[in-house]
């Protein structure tokens, strides 16, 4: 039986539509019923079908005629509710930015894909204003797990829609932001890549920011390959310049400390086995601590989180109105968390923060670094929507991984390497330091079916 449409990778569809065998209208159309006909109506908040129609009747017209844009031309994508749509408001996954103003233009990098000819299908559900990388959401429901096959799991944030989009099979590829892992998270306890670039990669205009001292994009999709047709497009690029690199002879050093810490055996299993398949093709795999790992939480210790400092300053006239009491409690009360960092505290984390990454620069060298994208498999859903304590508790241990990268200016991308837990996907992340996203990448193309093993 033939993969529905949304099943596929996107280097998949292309081959098809490229050579005629599909046409983009009947991809589109598929791609409605699918998401029209899937029980779980939490995953998109707004679907965008005319327009999504009318991208598809361009493209099909343009491949007919032997102008075909490129191999993402036809390829239908969804887009996390931060991203402006022309025409639409955009509501960052709450429900108090409903009634603003209609976006004027697509923000920058929904333009960017549309001229390389991918089609917009939707908005997808996330954590609402982004500030939570467990994915619940009391406005427009939780999406679940695809893989949740016990209890409902949570699908990760804050990019959860675009996650369980793409994992049940609903579209190829969806665009997410990461500010603390919320491509990185998402993508693991969904068994798909998920690939956030270096900060500043693409242009964040007309994106709904978090922190933007840490905000960044990427894909979630099913490929490394698929990632790097993407990421090329992202930034006007025609084709990628990204080389797979040998595996023989690569240098990935994994931390001794923090990221391990109360770790799940099945993760820890997991991830050590897709570390012994690199080893054995000639990879160099080393150990080392990191003390910026230490030294970023004692800072957070000392002086609050960057990324609530600077949450607190976007939402500081939001939260002391009448439109804090529309919004998530949890949201709420880790965002007012901000407020105690002052402005000599926030200087010290930004100048902590730059120390930390150029010694890290110095320790890593050409180093990629490898640990598990999330410590656990995802948790179910229900104990954390009645226990507050116990939502806040999962949240910092779910960001804590990825966050790190984050702080540090690294790119990363989650690629799946096994299961833990109830059968859960867990991610394996390769990090490296900022700007070495073609690096990053020409090593992932390489080492994914080798940190894949058999688990698909």
């Amino acid at each position: 039986m033939t993969k529905p449409f949304g099943a596929m990778t996107v280097a998949q569809l292309s081959i098809l539509i490229q050579s005629g065998a599909v046409d983009p209208v009947e991809v589109v159309r598929s791609i409605f019923e699918s998401i029209e006909g899937h029980p779980d109506k939490a995953v998109f908040t707004v679907l965008l079908k005319e327009r999504a129609i009318d991208e598809a009747k361009a493209s099909s017209l343009r491949i007919r005629r032997g102008r075909s844009l490129g191999a993402l031309d036809g390829i239908p994508i969804a887009w996390k509710d931060l991203f402006d749509i022309e025409g639409l408001a955009t509501t960052a996954g709450s429900k108090v930015l409903a009634s603003t103003a209609p976006a004027a233009s697509d923000a920058a990098t929904v333009m960017a894909l549309k001229r390389a000819g991918m089609i917009a299908v939707g908005r997808t559900n996330m954590s609402e204003f982004a500030f939570s990388g467990l994915g619940i959401n009391p406005h427009y429901g939780t999406p679940h797990n695809s893989h949740g096959l016990d209890v409902p799991r949570i699908p990760g944030g804050s990019s959860s829609g675009a996650a369980v989009a793409v994992g049940a099979g609903l579209v190829p590829v969806a665009m997410g932001t990461d500010t603390g892992g919320s491509v990185r998270i998402p993508a693991a306890l969904n068994g798909l890549v998920g690939y956030k670039g270096t900060r500043g990669r693409y242009s964040m205009d007309g994106v709904f920011p978090l922190a933007k001292s840490l905000d960044s994009l990427g894909p979630l999709c099913r490929t490394v390959r698929d990632a790097v047709w993407i990421d090329a497009a992202m930034r006007g690029l025609t084709s990628s310049e990204v080389c797979a690199r040998p595996l023989k002879g690569i240098e990935i050093a994994i931390p001794t400390n923090v990221v391990f810490d109360g770790i799940e055996p099945g993760v820890a299993a997991a991830f050590d086995a897709a570390v012994e398949r690199l080893a054995r093709t000639g990879a160099i795999i080393s150990h080392m601590t990191i003390p910026a790992f230490d030294q970023t939480l004692t800072s957070m210790t000392r002086y609050g989180a960057l990324v609530t400092a600077e949450a607190f300053a976007l939402h500081r006239e939001r939260l002391a109105g009448p439109e804090a009491a529309g919004m998530d409690r949890r949201v709420v009360m880790r965002t007012r968390l901000g407020e105690k960092t002052g402005m000599p505290d926030y200087i010290a984390i930004l100048e902590i923060r730059e120390r930390l990454i150029a010694e890290c620069k110095r320790l890593i060298g050409d180093r990629l670094l490898a640990f598990p994208s999330v410590a656990h498999v995802a948790p179910p859903i229900a104990p954390l929507e009645m226990d507050d304590d116990l939502f806040f508790a999962t949240n910092a241990k779910t960001l804590r991984n990825t966050a790190l990268g984050n702080f540090l200016d690294w790119c990363g991308v989650s690629i799946p390497c096994g299961a833990g837990d109830a059968g859960m996907p867990v991610g394996f992340l390769l990090s490296a330091p900022a700007n070495g996203d073609d690096v990053l990448l020409g090593a992932a193309l390489s080492a994914e079916a080798v940190i894949r093993g058999d688990f698909v």
